[in-house]
């Protein structure tokens, strides 16, 4: 928790200005019962006019500033945890933002919703209280043993016994919430991902008539957070009331022994009246106290969540002296590239070298699970190497900034992801400058003007969440043309032509010919018709190269890809 208070630095003032105004709070509440004690003392009579509006307007002078200050700590304290939650949440997300793949399968975009919503929330709103009553609470305790004393040394015996058995009921609830507070997290991060499943899945589980299925796993995730939540109420439900009998047993105890006192004429009924709310100040600051102990254990575990994600340092970092690009444009080369994902047995790509230059275009095919996508996915470095080296322009990768190598980079993944704005931004999402003539035209490219203009408001449509009011086809063509309107100086197209049926392939494919002349193209691809015009074929197999060639070299040497041809051309269509 004290981790995070380090964020806190930009809010020095206001703070500042919290705890005066709570100070200021308490001394004037402390200060009341001393001039009502006064008043019952002397036994005002009616007559004394100025005794009262001098005694009176002080007290209401006294009430005036506790409003104030009270109401000016409420304000400040509420803009201290609004701002230190705003302030929190965006150094987390642009924290995570520079995670690679691996941190992310770390923690699981489920539990990094949860931690950047839920747990802030928990944080934020422990902050906002805490500096009112965590700096109230001392003072209304301090202040009202030193004002008791001053009534009466031999009541403060009452409390002597009072306060050590409020405090191991707090420490007690504290030491059996934490834990429970502690699984209550982990358990929402499990709600959240049945649901997020149940919902981007949706189809696949309506088409499989697992409706009920889901239902009963989102339940029993349900019924677990439930269970917990009641147990952690079950324990904070004895300890307010257990609190609340506490006081009334001390009020009666102080009434009863200072009536006493009373009786012996060792005390005055002004200062028992005066003592007995010195009394409840002590005992409702302790309960301010143990409200605190109430959220402390759910704030700390939330606290330790997000400083899980914080101390989680990226794996791919920019190096301390970037290099400058060399003299080519694009040329990139593979030498002896290794690669396996964290924890697995082998590689899943091992010993890959090959040249893809300016003005060639590159194609990978093989099987499923051969490493295709994973190659094509170091080259932005969404994962480094574990031996050899991808250059650029004669640069390893390593050794250049990751903006200055993406940024060259015109990059569609084996999934198209849209977002949820107009087809036009969604498209300048590659170049946010681009003008409306450039969009339309990587549209035209793309072979999507034609379904775009089609819709209702042409550009300015907009894509639902997910894409989920365009078609396959249309989402690779969106991504395709957002790529193309970067205008970059190398193209990955990580298996975008899937989706597409032939005519539109193949159209999209020659209109993609003219337009990536002088770039350098990388293409994966399952089918054979989209690879068998490339300049170099490269033929993976469990990670390794096979073959590599033109189609017609391969189609001789190559046994693999003799294999993946005949399974999908006919004969007539390989002569």
């Amino acid at each position: 928790m004290l981790k995070l208070f380090r964020f806190l630095k930009p809010f020095a003032i206001p703070i500042v200005v919290v705890v005066v105004m709570v100070a200021g709070s308490a001394i004037a509440e402390l200060y009341l019962p001393t001039l009502m004690a006064d008043i019952v003392n002397q036994g005002i009579m009616m007559s004394d006019v100025p005794y009262i509006w001098h005694t009176g307007g002080t007290m209401l002078v006294v009430s005036g500033i506790d409003l104030l200050c009270a109401l000016a700590a409420a304000y400040f304290s509420a803009r201290v945890g609004m701002g230190y939650g705003r302030d929190l949440r965006k150094r987390v997300f642009a924290h995570v933002e520079g995670f690679s793949l691996h941190e992310f399968d770390i923690i699981g975009p489920p539990s990094l919703i949860t931690r950047t919503t839920n747990d802030i929330t928990q944080v934020q709103m422990f902050t906002m209280i805490m500096f009112r009553m965590l700096i109230m609470a001392p003072i209304m305790a301090i202040g009202g043993v030193i004002m008791a004393l001053r009534q009466d040394r031999a009541l403060t015996l009452v409390l002597v016994v009072v306060i050590p058995i409020i405090a191991t009921v707090v420490s007690i609830t504290a030491t059996k919430a934490l834990p429970l507070f502690r699984a209550i997290q982990a358990k929402i991060d499990k709600l959240n991902l049945v649901l997020r499943e149940g919902l981007t899945g949706v189809r696949v589980v309506r088409a499989f008539n697992r409706v009920l299925h889901e239902r009963d796993r989102f339940d029993a995730a349900n019924k677990d957070l439930t269970g917990t939540y009641i147990r952690v109420n079950k324990i904070m439900a004895v300890m307010m009331p257990l609190m609340m009998f506490i006081m009334s047993a001390t009020t009666v105890a102080i009434t009863w022994f200072g009536a006493r006192r009373i009786d012996m004429g060792e005390m005055k009924v002004g200062n028992l009246m005066a003592f007995i709310q010195y009394a409840m100040q002590i005992l409702f600051s302790l309960l301010m106290v143990s409200f605190l102990f109430i959220m402390l254990p759910r704030a700390s575990a939330s606290a330790g969540r997000i400083n899980e994600v914080l101390a989680l340092n990226p794996s791919i970092k920019d190096p301390a002296r970037p290099l400058r690009n060399g003299q080519e444009h694009g040329h990139i080369e593979f030498r002896n590239v290794t690669f396996a994902y964290p924890g697995a047995e082998e590689p899943a790509v091992r010993d890959i070298s090959f040249d893809a230059k300016p003005g060639e275009v590159t194609a990978i095919i093989g099987g499923t699970g051969s490493g295709k996508s994973t190659l094509v996915n170091l080259i932005p470095r969404f994962y480094d190497v574990a031996s050899g080296g991808i250059l650029v322009d004669g640069i390893d990768i390593r050794e250049l900034e990751q903006e200055t190598l993406r940024s060259r980079l015109g990059f569609v993944p084996q999934k198209a992801v849209l977002f949820n704005d107009t087809i036009a931004n969604n498209i300048r999402y590659g170049r946010e400058e681009a003008t409306d003539e450039e969009v339309a035209h990587a549209a035209q490219t793309a072979r999507a003007l034609e379904f775009v203009l089609a819709m209702p408001e042409g550009f300015e449509s907009v894509v639902a969440q997910g894409g989920t009011n365009l078609s396959g086809g249309q989402k690779q063509r969106l991504a395709i043309a957002r790529a193309l309107v970067r205008k970059p100086e190398i193209y990955v197209f990580d298996d975008t032509f899937s989706a597409l049926d032939f005519k539109t392939d193949a159209d999209l494919r020659a209109a993609l010919k003219q337009e990536t002349a002088e770039a350098t193209v990388i293409i994966v691809a399952q089918r054979v018709n989209t690879v068998i015009d490339a300049d170099r074929i490269i033929v993976l197999d469990e990670g390794k190269v096979v073959g590599m060639g033109t189609h017609r070299e391969l189609i001789q040497s190559c046994q693999v890809y003799r294999e993946i041809v005949s399974s999908q051309l006919s004969e007539e269509e390989l002569a």
